[in-house]
């Protein structure tokens, strides 16, 4: 059972049947450009105490944000907040909803998106005493599958993605897709051609919008299938118009049959930083806005999410892998498209 759990489950939920550390023989020095990557620069553990560490975030005062979610259905997710200052990491909501993307928007609004197995299925504020505040549910009155990350614009325009990867709910829609949510509540559906979303984010100029396509096969990953499931693994780039529609899609990576990207983030320069979660190479790996690879970051344990800070940590990369939360030192800086950048 671990064994096909670990080989199909792309990302977010049974961190329970992966170890927090993997072989270290498997976790290896950064290697790749020296133009994003110091001399000797190494992945630090922060905090190691979750089950599943997802969406990691950052405010404009630069405290970094996280989901920690629950395997369990009917146990409680949560978000946590460190203190890049003093170190600490806190509890800031006790339940969630199943929060997985997190992102902050302009007005300084945690947003997150809420996935199934007991969670809201739904894009929801998470105001600052931790209360869970839905923001949107349904397209088409129907309950979204199960939404899992997310990228908002300078304009406040929130683009999620919806697939549904565990949990006993029905489902309702009979598609997997990625939306837009426009400051005014209207949702639009934006891909029709990835068959799975998930890793979602947006490059510096606003005009790409990059979307991981990881089709494990299943709806429901604890079941063991039959057939081993064909996987369609993808890292991919829409032009992105101005009214939200995407144009024709350019494929940057295939992973073939491994598991492939989950979320990521970008930097000024336009690279992609993303999660990938293959067997045989996991870490954050770092793409030119073209797809060629510039640098390799190994992590100790299957990565999900990155975001850089801000301030006087534009350089540090904060990611979460297994049940934890990790940061690198880097030469680029991290752009985020709805704080200012300093």
């Amino acid at each position: 059972m671990n064994q096909i759990l670990r080989k199909y489950l792309p990302l977010c939920i049974l961190a329970c049947v992966i170890t927090s550390h993997l072989d270290a023989e498997i976790f290896t020095k950064p290697t790749g450009d020296t133009k994003i990557l110091p001399n000797n620069s190494t992945l630090k553990e922060i905090w190691n105490e979750g089950e599943f560490t997802e969406g990691v975030a950052v405010n404009s005062k630069g405290d970094i944000y996280f989901s920690d979610i629950a395997f369990n259905p009917k146990e409680k997710g949560r978000i946590l907040k460190l203190d890049p200052q003093s170190g600490t990491v806190k509890v800031h909501c006790k339940d969630s909803g199943k929060s997985n993307g997190l992102f902050f928007d302009s007005k300084g609004r945690l947003i997150a998106a809420c996935g199934a197995n007991g969670g809201h299925r739904a894009i929801v504020e998470i105001k600052p005493d931790g209360t869970v505040v839905v923001i949107q549910s349904k397209f088409d009155g129907k309950q979204f599958n199960s939404p899992n990350d997310l990228v908002i614009d300078s304009l406040n325009n929130i683009y999620f993605s919806d697939p549904r990867y565990v949990g006993p709910e029905p489902i309702e829609l009979d598609h997997q897709s990625v939306f837009r949510i426009t400051p005014q509540g209207k949702v639009t559906r934006v891909t029709t051609n990835i068959s799975k979303p998930n890793g979602v984010h947006i490059s510096p100029d606003q005009k790409t919008l990059y979307v991981a396509e990881t089709n494990n096969g299943s709806f429901d990953v604890t079941k063991t299938p039959d057939v081993k499931p064909k996987m369609t693994m993808t890292l991919n780039a829409f032009p992105l118009n101005a009214n939200g529609t995407v144009g024709e899609k350019t494929q940057l990576a295939d992973f073939g049959q491994e598991v492939g990207t989950d979320g990521m983030t970008v930097d000024t320069d336009g690279n992609v930083y993303a999660a990938v979660r293959s067997e045989s190479r996991f870490g954050i790996v770092v793409y030119s806005p073209e797809g060629t690879e510039r640098a390799f970051i190994p992590t100790p344990a299957l990565p999900t999410n990155c975001t850089f800070g801000i301030g006087k940590q534009a350089h540090t990369l904060f990611v979460t892998a297994g049940g934890g939360l990790y940061q690198i030192t880097l030469k680029t800086t991290g752009f985020h498209p709805t704080l200012k950048q300093k």
